[in-house]
């Protein structure tokens, strides 16, 4: 599985991707920001808290509870704010 991080994850993770291989049991996004905690103090302040954290999987937009398996390139990156009135 590709990881890719983006903006302040980046800085904080200290890399902008990588591949990792999660336990069969971690199946949805959530869990995999939950597993991606325990990879290194870094990652568990970056991921922190997942409430402000937009992922997406393959490219599309998807909530924490989306699916992921091995194949899939999932993207972490913080919310995107912007515009003008």
């Amino acid at each position: 599985m590709k990881i890719l991080y983006f903006a302040w994850l980046r800085s904080r993770i200290g890399t902008g991707e990588e591949d990792v291989s999660p336990p069969s049991d971690v199946d949805t996004v959530g869990k995999l920001i939950d597993w991606l905690k325990s990879r290194s103090p870094a990652h568990a302040e970056a991921l922190s808290k997942a409430s402000v954290i937009r992922a997406a999987v393959n490219q599309d937009y998807a909530g924490l509870d989306h699916a992921v398996s091995s194949s899939d390139e999932v993207a972490f990156f913080p919310p995107v704010t912007g515009g003008s009135a």
